[in-house]
C-alpha cells in the first residue's frame, strides 16, 4: 500500500500541461518579388507548465499572443514548433501536437475552451440543450434521456435555475450573463481536466462579471478543473489565478505567483501593466513607469529584447544580445530581463 501511495503521490506532482518551446508564425503576406515570406512571431519561444488544479493567468495586452497560445493548447490551431505534453494522470503523457483522428477526439475529452463572446460563440438556430448536448453527442456520451439529465443538471450547476425552462430556449432570448453561463457548462459538460477561458468575462456588464467569475471558481475547486485564464485586466487575474504569465509580443517577459508578481514586478513592462491599474483610494500616488514608443513590430522581428523599443532601462548590451531567457528573480518569479 506504501508504494501505490507514492505512486499517486508522484502523478499527483507531475503536470497536467507541459509546455515547451511553443512557437506560432503567420505568414505575413508574399510577392513574387519576394525571396522571403515575412513571418508574424505571434508566439515564439514560450515555456510554462500548469499544475492540476491550478489557476494560470495569462496577461498582456491585445495582440500579444495570448489567444493564440490558447488555441493551440486545446489544438484549435496547429503549432508551428515546440510540444505541448498533457498528462492527465490516466495514460502515458502525450504531446497533444502529434494527435490525429481518434486520438485527437479523445484529448478534446479532456481540454475545452470558453471563448470571449457569447453572443458569437454559439448557433443561433439550435437550442440550449442542443448547444450544450453537443459535445457529449460527439463524443458518444450516454443516450438521450441520459444526456437530457446530465445537461439539467449542468445547467443548475452553473445557475439556470429552474434548469427546464432554459434546456428548449434559444440563444438570443437570453441575457449575455446566462449566455455566458451557457458557454460554461457546454465547455464542463464532457468533465474536462483543463480550460481555456479566453476573456470570458470582458464582453459581459460590471454587474454580471462578478458573479461569472466566483461561478468559475467554485467550479473549479469542486470539479479539479485547471484554468488557463486569459485576460488584459489584472484585477481578474488577482481574483481567478494562482500565477501570473505576463506576455509581450509573443513571448513570456515574467512568470510567478500572483501575489509575488503585483507586489513586486521586475519587468518593466509588469511594472507599467500595474502603473495602469486604478487604484480605488485617491489619497494614493502611485510613480508613473515610462515606455517610450508604441508597440514594436512582430513581423520578423530582431533577435534583441522584443521591449527593447519601449524599455526605459535599455542599453547597448540589451540591443546586441538575444531576447534574455526567464531566469529567477525572486522565490518563484522568473523574468525575462537583463536589467531587472
Amino acid at each position: 500500500m506504501a508504494e501505490t501511495a507514492q505512486r499517486a503521490s508522484a502523478e499527483d506532482a507531475r503536470p497536467l500541461l507541459t509546455v515547451e518551446r511553443l512557437r506560432k508564425h503567420f505568414p505575413a503576406g508574399k510577392t513574387r518579388f519576394r525571396r522571403h515570406t515575412p513571418l508574424v512571431h505571434a508566439v515564439d519561444d514560450v515555456s510554462f507548465t500548469l499544475a492540476r488544479g491550478e489557476s494560470l493567468g495569462l496577461v498582456g495586452e491585445s495582440g500579444c499572443g495570448k489567444t493564440t497560445t490558447g488555441k493551440m493548447l486545446v489544438r484549435l490551431i496547429e503549432p508551428t514548433a515546440g510540444r505541448v505534453v498533457f498528462d492527465d494522470g490516466a495514460g502515458q503523457p502525450t504531446d497533444i501536437a502529434t494527435l490525429r483522428g481518434k486520438h485527437l477526439k479523445e484529448f478534446r475529452r479532456h481540454a475545452q475552451i470558453i471563448f470571449q463572446d457569447p453572443y458569437e460563440s454559439m448557433n443561433p438556430r439550435r437550442t440550449i440543450f442542443d448547444t450544450i448536448a453537443e459535445p457529449l453527442q460527439v463524443q458518444k456520451i450516454g443516450a438521450l434521456p441520459e444526456r437530457l439529465d446530465r445537461v439539467t443538471e449542468m445547467l443548475a450547476l452553473v445557475g439556470l435555475t429552474p434548469p427546464r425552462t432554459f434546456l428548449f430556449r434559444y440563444p438570443h432570448e437570453l441575457s449575455g450573463g446566462q449566455r455566458q453561463r451557457v458557454a460554461i457548462a457546454r465547455a464542463l459538460i464532457v468533465e474536462p481536466a483543463f480550460v481555456v477561458a479566453d476573456e470570458p468575462t470582458s464582453m459581459l456588464d460590471v454587474s454580471v462579471r462578478t458573479g461569472i467569475m466566483r461561478l468559475m471558481s467554485d467550479l473549479a475547486a469542486g470539479l479539479g478543473i485547471s484554468y488557463l485564464y486569459i485576460t488584459h485586466d489584472l484585477a481578474v487575474a488577482r481574483y481567478m489565478c494562482d500565477r501570473i504569465a505576463v506576455m509581450y509580443l509573443g513571448k513570456i517577459v515574467e512568470i510567478g505567483a500572483t501575489e509575488e508578481i503585483l507586489r513586486s514586478p521586475q519587468h518593466p513592462y509588469t511594472q507599467a501593466l500595474l502603473s495602469a491599474v486604478p487604484v480605488p483610494d485617491p489619497t494614493v500616488e502611485r510613480p508613473p513607469v515610462t515606455i517610450k514608443g508604441g508597440v514594436a513590430r512582430q513581423v520578423d522581428p530582431p533577435a534583441r529584447c522584443r521591449f527593447f523599443d519601449r524599455c526605459p532601462l535599455a542599453d547597448d548590451s540589451c540591443e546586441t544580445n538575444d531576447h534574455p531567457p526567464l531566469e529567477h528573480k525572486g522565490q518563484e518569479q522568473l523574468v525575462a530581463c537583463y536589467k531587472a
